[in-house]
């Protein structure tokens, strides 16, 4: 190993590379390397055990080592390279091709085969494992045949029972090994989800999105309440549908036929075969697949997976269909991951709930002293007004301005208690990240004499939390145009795009730009998840910035 890790580390390497390669491609690839040098030592050392069928033979062999060193070397040099199934279809031929150069059924590469049963079924989980292991068999089969025909059909029966036999037991424990990787994944994922300043609906949202990913499904729907006689219905669909996420506020009545299920119960219906689990009971149990027909119907579907929500308040389920064979442990595994994130969820609407409170209480606050502070002096302001008007009479000649004096002070307290009143009740006739952004929008007017046009027709829905980052985002933005250009017209551009909230910030320039991405800007929508980019032409630059709705 010694010779063969030094002549690894030997390796010329490119003069630029951002990144390692990956640990696990560079592992799978240089075992690759090993065994087929192995090979040809085998070849070299012990050529009078081994019966090749002629001198071409040699080729085989050599073709395979130089074909190993070639996938090493691209995968040293080339980070996150992908090596997808068909590798290990192509390692199953050259292993096909060596056990007819080398004799047929005795051929001593024949455990070649398992190298890539191997490591297909740890990579790629086991339909890929099963379906390279009775590739392996066919192959096996057919260059033994080639070599031998049928003079050696006791030791091709041994071989190619060995490979199913074995090749199964891999493929299977490879997995059980992906699925749980997969599923460690997604409870992780799932327990860093919570972010608050995206609200309560884009947690479930995200939730339901990363559920549906998981099990390969075709929709995801979840119904709940919290006590109250209405119901919210969320439906989250495959993205090759075309459909978007959905959301709806329905009566008890139209959801009663999704609950017709024992309380508790993670349920698998599929073909007409209904079974569930239910809390506190060791084993399945079938029940009368007639409610869950009426399900499937509704849901339009032949096979789905339900669980129960662990909800402190109110009730609801979720469902899951798939056109994918669903099992009994994707249904336990579906209500695990439920009372993971529910818990949590809950938790970021009760913090959002208390939020609100309290930014209620405060407004009150601010509008009684607002009121008497403020208004009730405009008030004094106005009988004293009235009463120097009064004293004046009607032929003095300041009676005209007393008169405009008073009505202007009129419709100032009126505007003052109207908004004192929107204030107080938190309702206001435009969104607050609209007023925030016209504001800013006017004082860069008044200090750079830059025009900035804003279109916000478009734009989503958008929680109080999260308008105060998009604030910050586009403040930032034209900011950086009037500092950094000498442009005198920013366009901003809020509208919704594959449901994410995209921002467009693009000012006009003389002459193409150089490449460059506002640092700070990068940093505030990066930590909520979303993507920038830059676009660069002669005539204009485009910063396009995508964040989740």
């Amino acid at each position: 190993m010694h010779w063969f890790q030094s002549m690894i580390a030997h390796l010329p390497l490119p003069q630029h590379r951002a990144a390692e390669p990956d640990a696990e491609a560079w592992m799978v690839f240089g075992m690759r390397l090993l065994l087929s040098i192995s090979a040809l030592l085998t070849l070299y050392i012990g050529a009078g055990g081994v019966v090749l069928a002629g001198r071409w033979s040699w080729l085989i062999f050599v073709a395979y080592a130089l074909h190993s060193l070639t996938l090493l070397w691209v995968a040293r040099s080339r980070a996150g390279y992908w090596h997808g199934p068909v590798i290990y279809w192509v390692d199953i031929g050259w292993y096909g091709l060596m056990v007819y150069a080398s004799g047929g059924a005795p051929s001593p590469f024949f455990s070649f085969f398992f190298f890539a049963i191997l490591a297909a079924s740890f990579r790629h989980g086991f339909d890929a494992g099963a379906r390279l292991t009775l590739g392996a068999a066919a192959i096996v089969t057919g260059a033994v045949l080639a070599a031998q025909a049928l003079a050696t059909v006791h030791l091709l029966l041994l071989r190619a029972t060995f490979v199913l036999s074995l090749g199964y037991m891999i493929a299977f424990w490879g997995g059980l090994a992906v699925d749980q990787r997969r599923r460690l994944a997604l409870l992780r994922d799932v327990s860093r989800l919570s972010n608050p300043r995206f609200g309560v609906q884009h947690t479930l949202d995200s939730l339901m999105e990363k559920i549906l990913r998981f099990y390969g499904g075709t929709t995801c729907v979840l119904v709940m309440n919290d006590d109250k006689p209405r119901w919210m219905l969320n439906t989250v669909h495959h993205p090759a549908t075309g459909r978007s996420i959905g959301r709806s506020r329905v009566h008890h009545e139209a959801v009663l036929p999704l609950l017709a299920i024992d309380h508790g119960a993670a349920v698998l219906y599929r073909h007409a075969i209904a079974t569930q689990l239910v809390a506190g009971e060791p084993a399945w149990s079938g029940i009368d697949p007639a409610a869950c027909l009426n399900i499937a119907d509704l849901l339009d579907t032949e096979a789905f997976i339900s669980a129960q929500l662990p909800l402190r308040k109110g009730t609801g389920r979720i469902f899951v269909t798939s056109t994918q064979r669903l099992r009994r442990g994707d249904a336990t595994f579906l209500k695990h991951i439920v009372q993971q994130a529910f818990p949590v969820i809950e938790t970021i609407d009760l913090l959002d709930r208390l939020a609100s409170d309290a930014a209620l209480r405060e407004r009150q606050t601010i509008a009684r002293d607002l009121h008497d502070s403020t208004i009730q002096p405009y008030i004094g302001l106005r009988h004293a007004v009235a009463a120097i008007r009064n004293q004046a009479g009607g032929d003095n000649a300041v009676t005209p301005d007393l008169d405009h004096l008073l009505a202007k002070c009129t419709a100032v307290i009126g505007d003052m208690r109207q908004f004192a009143q929107r204030f107080r009740s938190g309702r206001q006739e435009e969104p607050e990240l609209l007023i925030a952004l016209r504001r800013q929008i006017g004082q860069v007017r008044s200090f750079y004499g830059v025009d900035v046009t804003l279109d916000m027709e478009g734009a989503p829905p958008i929680n109080d939390r999260m308008a105060a980052e998009v604030f910050q985002i586009v403040a930032e933005g034209i900011s950086n145009v009037c500092k950094h250009t000498q442009a005198r017209s920013v366009q901003v551009h809020l509208f919704q795009d594959a449901g994410q909230l995209a921002i467009d910030i693009a000012n006009p320039v003389d002459g193409r730009p150089a490449v460059f991405t506002p640092a700070s800007i990068a940093e505030r929508v990066y930590a909520l998840g979303g993507s920038l980019a830059v676009d660069t032409a002669p005539d204009r630059t485009l910063l396009r910035i995508h964040v989740p709705a």
